[in-house]
């Protein structure tokens, strides 16, 4: 039973010996094509990583056309909904000041002569009522950049092709032209649009620091004048006791 079981681990052995030369025997032979399979797997693998690092985190995209739209259509809405409350302010303002004005040109004006003390209240009722309205009007009036552009400013991204200011003193063909080419480029579209938002908000905060001067120097004329007349009817009735 020994004797078998050494012999079968001396040929246990020699077939060992054996596979080990013939693999050496196979990698002298043919070491370009192993080591480049080789390679390869290692690579294969590499890039199965990466793509599965990449499908675990996937990259964050834009948003899409349609959500940028809507952000551009909510944006100017907002910007003309503002303009047209700052126009309506500054009618309002307006019209007050033009209404106090005519009442005290009408009515106490007249009566200075035989009434001196009302002098006083009378003249900071009118000039904080006329500083009022001026600023009212500047905040009213169109504020219009008529700076001539060409087709080559357009491409240089000067100017404003939606604005009329801007393509009014344009040829009828560079227009066209130019809202073809602005088409096809979507970001020569997006940036046009950019601009012109950015020209109406600018407008729009000229036309609401005004209109904050307006109204603070009606309120403190209003204030002064109104005290002013209490004064001096305080004052008259005690010189008539």
């Amino acid at each position: 039973m020994n004797k078998d079981l050494r012999l079968a681990q001396t040929q246990l052995e020699q077939a060992k010996t054996e596979l080990e030369a013939a693999i050496r025997e196979a990698e002298q032979a043919a070491p370009d094509f192993v080591t480049p399979a080789i390679t390869g797997t290692a690579e294969s693998v590499a890039e199965s990583k990466a793509a599965s690092e990449h499908l675990e985190k996937p990259k964050k995209l834009p948003g899409s056309a349609r959500g940028i739209e809507t952000m551009f259509r909510s944006a100017y809405r907002v910007q003309m909904d503002l303009t047209s409350l700052a126009d309506n302010k500054a009618n309002m303002m307006i019209s007050i000041n033009g209404i106090i004005m005519s009442i005290m040109l009408a009515s106490v004006a007249p009566k200075l002569d035989a009434n001196p003390w009302l002098f006083v209240p009378t003249t900071l009722l009118l000039l904080g009522s006329l500083v009022s309205m001026i600023y009212a009007i500047l905040a009213a009036r169109p504020r219009v950049s008529h700076r001539p552009i060409s087709l080559e400013d357009l491409r240089n991204s000067e100017g404003n092709l939606l604005f009329f200011g801007n393509f009014a003193n344009m040829k009828e063909d560079e227009f066209v032209q130019g809202m073809e080419e602005m088409m096809e480029d979507k970001t020569f579209v997006y940036d046009t649009m950019i601009r012109n938002i950015y020209g109406l908000g600018f407008v729009l905060n000229k036309k609401f620091a005004l209109l904050q001067v307006a109204y603070t120097i009606f309120m403190f004329a209003l204030i002064l004048g109104v005290s002013s007349f209490i004064f001096v009817f305080i004052w008259l009735s005690q010189q008539n006791f």
